[in-house]
């Protein structure tokens, strides 16, 4: 059972410390508000705050928004938030712009739309950043099936024998020439929780937009195609983005279920 109340937030995260961020947006062409959707009480940004702070290797955990009404949500759950500017492109530009004044070593990008990642999988996140090879590490699971590995909405991710990204992409990849297996084995979906080492995403959020990039609309082919590598992590399930009212009654459902709150 985790904690009714949330642990006591830090005034300020300890020199050498990891904080994590949720960038939450209320504009959503799918399902608008989303972050203030509610499941089984809470708002969906709680889920996801709460998680955050019980895992282990956090120390600090911050909502960056530029949105009022998602400002005012928090706030009333004792969670702490920091308004950013509206007019970044990307959540990477909003999560350096709350990074460049923190005093951390490890920044910790936790989606907004998943309510119920588990904080132990966020830990493992943050020990695979410990690689002095790679400045970002990330999550991979496996694919459901023949379906998702089809599907543009789910991203792909290969991985080289060391754990390594190769390459993430919408289309299917891992393609047999000679017939098309139903979920490549060496082909995982791309769970879009990311932790940098803090000089890296400032200095990622001033590089151009690069031509994969664009095409993907996948920021973390910046990474790629600038020479940096990036560590992942596997772990055995998919914690469920919330895209759609469909993936929303999922999760409604899974913590109707018994799925940890």
């Amino acid at each position: 059972m985790r904690p009714a109340t949330l642990p006591p937030l830090h005034n300020s995260p300890p020199a050498g410390g990891t904080v994590a961020i949720i960038p939450a947006r209320y504009a959503s062409t799918r399902l608008p508000a989303k972050p203030l959707a509610d499941i089984g009480g809470r708002t969906m940004i709680e889920h996801v705050y709460r998680h955050a702070a019980d895992a282990r290797s956090v120390d600090r955990v911050l909502v960056a928004t530029d949105d009022d009404r998602i400002a005012r949500a928090v706030t009333a759950f004792g969670g702490e938030v920091l308004m950013t500017r509206p007019d970044h492109a990307s959540g990477t530009d909003r999560l350096a712009e709350v990074a460049a004044g923190l005093d951390c070593d490890l920044i910790v990008n936790v989606q907004g739309d998943e309510p119920l990642i588990a904080p132990e999988v966020i830990d493992a996140a943050v020990a695979a950043a410990a690689d002095p090879a790679a400045p970002m590490s990330t999550l991979r699971c496996p694919l459901a099936d023949a379906h998702a590995w089809r599907d543009p909405d789910v991203v792909k991710i290969a991985v080289d024998r060391a754990g390594y990204a190769l390459f993430f992409s919408r289309a299917p990849i891992g393609l047999d020439r000679d017939a098309a297996p139903a979920a490549p084995a060496a082909v995982d979906r791309h769970i879009g929780l990311y932790v940098y080492h803090r000089p890296f995403l400032l200095a990622l959020s001033r590089l151009e937009p690069t031509p994969l990039e664009r095409a993907e609309r996948l920021e973390q082919l910046r990474a790629l195609e600038h020479g940096h590598r990036i560590m992942t992590t596997r772990i055995d399930d998919d914690p469920i983005g919330v895209d759609t009212p469909a993936d929303l009654d999922r999760v409604r459902r899974r913590l109707a279920a018994g799925a940890p709150a």
